[in-house]
């Protein structure tokens, strides 16, 4: 698996990573297989993690909207934690089957403390501002930046972004923080331009929805998909969710075919 330099951190990352939504959550995600699926065993959970690492995946992405995620994780990762770059979320809260968001300096200082009680760690190697869809507005005019690179400064936290959803949004984020988040995919590169300005300022950039949420259909072949996202300059990392041990080793081998 290659690795790239996460930002500035020191750092570096497989270029694909796995997320872990399915493993706490069931409820809306934009999936194939739809709602209300079989969450994984403990077991099942564990052998993924040791596949992962296994195969050279060392970046894993969660947050406290993927349900149970954090919980589950820092139950089982105990000795992988320090072979995975650890990326969480803040400001997404997901209960009842919909989102809210709070983005206030408490909620943010609360919500960094509980994902590393949750996840049994001493630091988060990547926290994100899990933005709303008003993500320009959230990131300029609420004290959600400033109060994670208050809790960077602390050490509690090695750097920080914004998982955005505009071009704006995205290019703020490059500006203030360490990181970015984007979609992006053979079917929709309307945020490429975020990439390109992280890649000009030297930030990581994370790709949500690189398999366009599992449902890369006409857009050509497994391999044709994941090379298009990681080869383009800038790329820091593919995230992608899965509970399949034959999808992800299929990913991988997909990435060097």
């Amino acid at each position: 698996m290659m690795t790239r330099a996460f930002g500035s951190t020191g750092k570096t990352v497989s270029v694909l990573g796995l997320g872990t939504v399915k493993f706490g959550r069931n409820q809306g995600v934009k999936y194939p297989g739809g709602e209300g699926f079989a969450l994984p065993s403990d077991t099942e959970i564990a052998s993924l993690l040791d596949l992962a690492l296994g195969l050279g995946i060392t970046l894993l992405d969660t947050a406290p909207a993927y349900g149970t995620a954090e919980d589950r994780l820092g139950k089982l990762l105990g000795g992988r934690r320090d072979k995975f770059f650890l990326v969480t979320k803040t400001g997404e809260e997901f209960s009842d089957g919909k989102s809210d968001y709070v983005f206030t300096a408490a909620h943010t200082k609360m919500s960094v403390e509980r994902s590393l009680m949750r996840l049994k760690t001493d630091r988060l190697d990547c926290v994100l501002v899990h933005c709303s869809r008003d993500d320009v507005n959230v990131l300029a005019n609420t004290p959600v930046l400033e109060t994670l690179a208050d809790l960077k400064k602390q050490g509690k936290i090695l750097s920080f972004g914004a998982s955005t959803y505009t071009l704006a949004g995205g290019k703020f984020a490059v500006d203030h923080a360490d990181a970015v988040m984007v979609a992006y995919n053979k079917g929709y590169t309307d945020e490429k331009p975020v990439i390109d300005y992280a890649h000009q300022k030297g930030r990581a950039v994370l790709v949500k929805k690189g398999l366009a949420s599992g449902h890369i259909g006409g857009l050509g072949s497994l391999s044709e998909n994941i090379q298009f996202v990681a080869n383009t300059p800038g790329v820091t990392s593919l995230v992608f969710g899965s509970l399949s041990a034959a999808n992800i080793t299929a990913n991988v081998k997909a990435l060097n075919p």
